[in-house]
């Protein structure tokens, strides 16, 4: 009895509320549902970011021509900041709603026993009520694009409705994760163009990739846990040999974002940053230690970088071509 009572009391440390400034311009009243939401953790809603704002980049200066102006190469900024509130919305009712289907899972498993569902301090009927909310949200974020987008964006729901269970049928959840949080990659072409082509699909793919393997390291953290209540992952079927599904799965996913690059046709020094970002990754690879949660965890985190190494890559390579006249 000793035994489980610590196992409990390191579980609801171990994912209770933060220092997070959040929780200081927060009621405590609310504080469940910052957690519910996970706006403690941006991670979420950055790496949910990445491929829209990268599509989006990609659009802008797809098929770049001499005369082009600058403004005309950069993503407007409007379309930037819908997708920023459209991901931080989307990705809180997410987890709300991942955490309603998986709050017995959720109960037996040490990380995460303390959120707001397992723990008693939300209802199942609040927490539909505050997924509600948070997805109203997003739909006003996306009736701001053109219909075919917006038919785009619906048509991801039916992936996020599915990802929660796949955890207990397949070994390859992360594949269904990567489905959801690239979905961005085919929005950013279609805000700007009204449909969905070849550059954007390859985009998808790779980060498909991407996620697979940043999630991955994630869920080297919980692989004991998911091991005892019957939870499937990549962490677990690849095991020892993650740094080689890595290596392919990185690689793969670079492979696709430099095709996507050349079939639109964006200016050539863009590619500067999907060099750094192979740096990065592959730095990930060489100092991973699947059996240390914390470095996986800080590992998974640095993806962000990644996001931004490819984003500012593209953003240079339209200030590139524009002032290459000039010089």
């Amino acid at each position: 009895m000793e035994t489980i009572q610590s196992k409990t009391s390191q579980g609801r440390v171990a994912d209770a509320p933060s220092g997070h400034w959040v929780y200081k311009i927060l009621p405590r009243a609310l504080w469940p549902y910052a957690q519910l939401a996970r706006w403690d953790r941006p991670i979420g809603w950055q790496l949910l970011l990445w491929p829209c704002w990268w599509s989006a980049a990609m659009a802008a200066s797809a098929y770049a021509r001499p005369e082009d102006t600058l403004p005309s190469l950069l993503p407007l900024p409007s379309t930037l900041i819908l997708f920023f509130i459209g991901a931080v919305a989307m990705r809180g009712a997410g987890c709300t709603y991942n955490d309603i289907v998986d709050v017995n899972i959720d109960n037996q498993v040490e990380r995460t026993r303390s959120r707001p569902l397992p723990s008693g301090q939300v209802s199942r009927r609040k927490a539909w009520l505050f997924l509600v909310l948070q997805a109203l949200a997003g739909l006003a974020v996306l009736v701001q694009f053109d219909s075919f987008t917006i038919l785009l964006g619906i048509a991801s729901l039916a992936v996020v409705a599915a990802y929660p269970f796949m955890k207990r049928i397949t070994n390859w959840p992360q594949f269904v994760l990567g489905l959801a949080f690239s979905w961005g990659a085919l929005m950013g072409w279609s805000a700007e163009f009204g449909d969905v082509d070849g550059p954007a699909i390859l985009l998808y793919v790779g980060a498909i990739m991407w996620t697979i393997g940043y999630d991955t390291i994630y869920a080297h953290q919980d692989k004991e846990d998911d091991a005892l209540v019957g939870v499937k992952s990549t962490a677990r079927l690849f095991g020892d040999n993650t740094k080689s599904w890595l290596i392919v799965l990185y690689s793969g996913a670079l492979m696709c974002f430099a095709v996507a690059f050349a079939n639109a046709q964006v200016p050539m020094p863009a590619m500067a940053g999907l060099i750094a970002a192979a740096i990065h990754m592959g730095r990930q690879i060489m100092v991973l230690d699947i059996d240390d949660g914390d470095q996986c965890l800080r590992l998974f985190r640095s993806n962000n970088q990644v996001g931004w190494l490819i984003f500012l890559g593209l953003i240079g390579g339209a200030c590139w071509n524009f002032l290459k006249p000039m010089l």
